[in-house]
Order: structure tokens, then sequence, then C-alpha cells
């Protein structure tokens, strides 16, 4: 089946296509992941300073009601009725100010820790204080301020609609801890204590003053307002606060299914974990009721230091993952609209290059076909005018040398017929001598003819070669023509190789005897031939005596015979295996024999007699040329060449070369 054929227009579009495309998508990539990364990092860094906002205001709504109490507590007339202990006096003086202060208790406690009055309830009084942590704190002299949680006892003796208000019934909330009750009974208070002294510096008492939280939307309004500037109370497009008592919203502007707020939902238990039981600041993504938010969560410390709440406030996610979208889009388009301008500008670029190289692959096609005399008509000012010129002297090359070879082969085959018809006349014993003389005619003639042709292409190829290899310095590194001028340079140098290797079988050089010992020059060849042929998959094994003779013979021509046969049996071994080498002196045959065998498919039988002919191979990029050079070597030192091959189980070249004489 022919393989699938890619023009070089095709190949140069998506040359330049692969990385635009490339690019395209790491710029996309990287634009998306950096702009979602900033708008989160930016989204969490303003929950981070919303709620030091919201803390502080908090902590302001806190020191307000210390002010408020501190400063009544050294009203004149407040200390005169503490000095009397008149609860009638005293509910005068504190009605009018929780009422403008709107102060959900303000209570009056004498010396000892016990009420004197509450102005939320007049009836209540007589009541032990003096063990409450505030309370004992002003009684030292010390105005004491904090968040309080009070039971609906507490609660109950400040006034029942005290604890009507506080009471919140607990709503279900995905990802809550489970909670058994569904009433929230407990309140919330920001609270101050006060001491009350004398003019002399006793202390006459302490006055109590504070709000409760419990859906007390105010202050987290506050906060809204303050943050999200331009939102109402109500609208959570963006940004939102609350308060918590335990996991539980006693305060919030967060906005449940049906749009109101979202008192008696709870915190996500995850949360709660961090928040409440590890007593951490969290900022960070959390789920709110019903969506998800980039949220801060701080902590409500009571005076024991016991986290009984906590302060939140947070941006919706929804808008920020729009506009991630949003951006990620238009991103997108405009990448894509930049890719196909680049696609477009590629495919007409490529076509106008493309264009005179393939006028010149069609007048190659017909020299192949057997045309001769053809020019080409290309005459551009650049590397494939330049290529024409040389394809015109390649074709008037080749004319020539088809004319000689044509004389050359009608000789030849005159001769042949001559040789055969005397050799007919022989007898049967004369075959095999027969034999050797056609082959070795043949032989003759093939080199001298190889000779030809190798003088004829030297020249051209040089040209050809330094050319490209200008080209290759001329163009930097991944420019688009690159890849077909370095694929020239390729094929330039193997066809150098294949004349090398023509003049190399045409010429039979002049032997330079020496004492030579095969085993060195076999160990010299695989130090080197790792440069050429990868090892690592492949076991050497030698069988080297320490008593081999030295025998007479051209040590370089030798070396390029056994070079030869170990880059065939690496080369016939692609998924590795077993090379052996071996060498032993047969001194009854006066022989020095060495074999090279490998473990790879073998040789078939059909090919076997035809291995040392000139131009022979198997392989895809052979030359045939390795063995019949690495035979006639072998014939030249007097010796001969065997092969020992089973199909599937691999094959073994024998190399017999005469001793010296006398070892």
């Amino acid at each position: 089946m022919p393989q699938r054929r890619f023009p070089i227009s095709a190949k140069l579009t998506v040359a330049t296509l692969v990385p635009l495309a490339i690019a395209i998508v790491c710029c996309w990539l990287v634009g998306v992941t950096v702009l979602a990364s900033r708008m989160t990092t930016q989204a969490q860094e303003k929950v981070r300073t919303d709620l030091n906002a919201a803390q502080a205001l908090f902590q302001s709504e806190l020191n307000h009601i210390r002010d408020v109490v501190r400063f009544t507590a050294v009203i004149p007339t407040m200390v005169a009725a503490f000095a009397q202990s008149d609860r009638t006096l005293l509910d005068g003086q504190l009605s009018p100010l929780r009422q403008s202060e709107q102060f959900d208790i303000f209570t009056a406690i004498d010396a000892k820790g016990t009420v004197l009055a509450r102005s939320t309830n007049p009836l209540s009084f007589g009541d032990d204080y003096a063990r409450d942590a505030l309370i004992s704190r002003a009684l030292k002299g010390e105005v004491a301020t904090g968040t309080v949680i009070l039971s609906s006892v507490a609660m109950q003796r400040e006034g029942t609609p005290l604890v009507e208000r506080a009471a919140i019934k607990l709503l279900q909330t995905p990802h809550a801890r489970p909670r058994h009750d569904a009433v929230e009974q407990a309140g919330m208070f920001l609270l101050t204590a006060a001491p009350v002294k004398d003019g002399r510096g006793n202390l006459l008492g302490v006055l109590l003053g504070g709000i409760l939280l419990n859906n007390n939307n105010a202050l987290v309004d506050r906060i809204k307002e303050t943050l999200f500037e331009g939102q109402s109370a109500v609208d959570e497009d963006r940004g939102s606060a609350t308060i918590f008592l335990g996991d539980v919203r006693i305060a919030t502007n967060v906005q449940d299914n049906d749009g109101n707020r979202a008192i008696g939902t709870r915190m996500a238990d995850d949360v709660y974990d961090r928040v409440l039981l590890k007593r951490e600041r969290l900022i960070g993504r959390a789920f709110v009721v019903k969506d998800w938010n980039f949220a801060g969560y701080e902590p409500i410390l009571s005076q024991q230091g016991v986290p009984i709440g906590a302060l939140y406030v947070g941006l919706r996610e929804k808008p920020f993952t729009s506009l991630k979208l949003n951006i990620g889009i238009l991103f997108s388009v405009i990448l894509l609209f930049g890719a196909a301008m680049g696609t477009i500008s590629s495919q007409i670029l490529s076509q106008r290059l493309a264009k005179p190289i393939k006028e010149l692959e069609a007048l190659v096609r017909q020299v192949a076909a057997g045309k001769r005399g053809l020019t080409s008509p290309i005459t551009t000012r650049d590397e494939i005018g330049d290529l024409a010129t040389e394809f015109n002297q390649m074709s008037a090359a080749l004319a020539r040398q088809d004319q000689e070879i044509g004389e050359l082969t009608r000789g030849l085959e005159q001769k042949v017929a001559e040789r055969t018809t005397e050799l007919a006349e022989k007898n049967q014993q004369l075959e095999k001598t027969r034999e050797e003389l056609v082959r070795a005619e043949k032989l003759a003639a093939v080199g001298e003819l190889a000779a030809g042709v190798a003088h004829e292409i030297n020249n051209p190829m040089a040209i050809i070669r330094g050319n490209a290899e200008l080209l290759q310095m001329a163009f930097p590194q991944g420019h688009e023509n690159l890849e077909e001028i370095d694929a020239i340079a390729t094929q330039v140098q193997r066809v150098e190789r294949i004349v090398a290797n023509l003049l190399r079988f045409a010429r039979r050089e002049r032997l330079q005897i020496t004492l030579v010992r095969p085993a060195t020059i076999l160990d010299e060849i695989l130090t080197t031939i790792v440069h050429q042929e990868p090892l690592e998959a492949i076991t050497v094994a030698r069988t080297f005596p320490l008593d081999l003779p030295l025998i007479p013979g051209d040590a370089e021509l030798l070396r390029q015979v056994f070079t030869n046969l170990i880059l065939n049996a690496i080369q016939a071994m692609p998924d590795g295996g077993t090379l052996t080498l071996a060498c032993r002196a047969v001194p009854e045959q006066g022989q020095c024999r060495i074999s090279v065998s490998d473990t790879g498919n073998g040789i078939l039988p059909e090919h076997r007699s035809q291995l040392f002919n000139p131009f022979f191979t198997t392989k895809p990029t052979g030359t045939g040329l390795g063995l019949s050079v690495s035979y006639g070597i072998v014939n030249d030192h007097g010796g001969n060449i065997q092969v020992e091959s089973i199909p599937g189980a691999g094959a073994t070249f024998v190399v017999l070369l005469p001793l010296a004489a006398g070892l």
C-alpha cells in the first residue's frame, strides 16, 4: 500500500501553524489562569480588608456603648440616686437614657453586686450579679466591656419582651453540623459595666448597659453600607455581613432562597471546626446558606477568651465566576481571530514558496522516468534558483553518462556472449571455473562503470553540499525553510557515501602488508563503533585465545572488513540481542578463522547467493557495496568469506585469512 503523500505546501503551512497553535493555547491557558488567580487573590484580599474593617466597626459599637455607660455613671444626678439607693429615682434617670440610646439593658447594681433597679423591668430587682465577669471587674473599679451570652432565664429578669426578641427559630442549612434543638434561646449582648463613685472615690455601685444582637440588624447593615458603598441592606449582588451566636446567624443581610434575611440558618460544619473550635481566623472560599462565597470569619471571644460566635463578611463568588467566564470568552475570540488570520496568511505564503519546488519536482520525475536533456526554467535568484541550476547540470551529466553506459553495456553484453559461447564448449569439469570468470568479468565491468559514474557525480554533489551548508548557516534555528534544507544536506551526504563506496569498489587499493593481530582490531572497532550505532541493547561476547598468532595483512583494509561485518550484525538486531566475536587459529589448514555472529532474523536462502554481488542489499538505506568491497579485500589477502545462517536464528560471517609463514 503506497504511503500517503504530503505536499511541501502543506508541510510549510503545518510548520507555521503548529507553533502558532501552541503559542495560542499557551497564551490562552496562561492568560485565563493568571486572570482567574488574580481575581481570586484580589477578592480574598478585599474580604480580608473588609473583615478588618467590620471588626473595627464591631469594636466601635462596643466603644460607643462603653462611652455612654461610662459618662452616664459620672452624671451627678445618677451618682446622687446611687448614693440614696432610691429605686424610683434610679428608674427615672435610666429610662430616658435607655430609650435615647436604644439600649436593651440598663441596670443599676449596688456595691455588693445586688440589682437596685432595671429600666426594662422595674419590678425585677434584688438578684445577685456579684459573680458575673463584667460586674466583678466593675466592682473593682474598672470599666469592663465585652460580648456576653445570656440565657433565657437571665433575659427573663430583664423583661419578657427581651426573651421573645432573642428567640430565633433554627432553619435547615446545607453543610451545617447536626443540631437537635429547634430554637436558639440564648442571646448575644454587647455590654459595658462601669463603676459609680462618689466625690471621694468611694464605690457606690455599678451601672450596666448594652444592646441585644439577636434579630438586631442595624450593626450588620451599617457594616455592609460602609464596606460595600452604594448597596442597600437587602441587596446581595456583591457583599454581606453576619453576626453568629455559636453557629447560628442571629443578625445578617445574607438572603435565603426566598429573598429574606437568612436569620436562623447556620454556619457550615468545616467553618465551625476552624473558627469556633480551633479559634482561627478564616479567609477563603465557603458555602454560605445557598451559594459559594469568598468569605472571612473572625471568632468573637467571651471575657474568658472562649469563642462564643463569629463575625462574617463575604463576597458572592457568582459575579466573579461570570466575570472570569466573560473574560475567558473574549480572550478566546481574540486568539481565534488571530489564529484564523495566521492560517490564511500561512496558506498563501506556503503555496507561493512551494510552486517552484513543485515545478522542479515534476522535472525530477521525468528524469527518473528516463527522459534526458531536460532543463529547469526556474530563474529565481535564491536557493531554489541555485538548486535548479544544479539540476540542469546534473541532467546534462546524466545524459552523457547514459550514452557512455549504453556503450559499455553493449560492449559488455558482446563480451559476455563471446565468453558464454567459448565456455559452452568446455567440459563439465570447467563449469565452476567458467562461472568464476563470468563473475570476475561482470565485477570488472561494473567497477569500471561505477568509477565513471562516481567521478561524474562527485563534482555536482560537492556544489550542492556546499550550497546546502551555506543555506544551513544562513537560516537561524527554527526557520520555516530549514527543514527542507536539512533534508537536502542529508540526501547529499547519502549520495557522497554511495559515491565513496563506488570508488572503493572500483579501485583495488595496493595492500600495505604488516603483521596484525585480529583480536586487537576487533577490540578497537568495538570501542569506536558506539559513535555509529547504539549498543545499549546489545550484549557483546568475545572469544579470543591468548596465544592467537599474528597474520599478514593490511590493517586498515581489514579494519574496514570487520567494521562492516560488525555494523551489519548490530543492524540485524534492532530490538537487541547478542553479538559474538571469535578468533582462533587453524594450523592444519594454515588459516586464522574470525567469525562475527548475531541473533537477528537470519538470511533467507534465496539471498545467500547474492550477498556479495555489488548493489545487492536488503536494507532500505543500504548501497549494496559493503559486502562486495569486503569480499574483494579478503580475496586480495588470499582469504575467503563464508556465511552460515538459519532463518529466524541469526547469521554468522566467517573470514578465513592465511597465517604468516612458519606459524
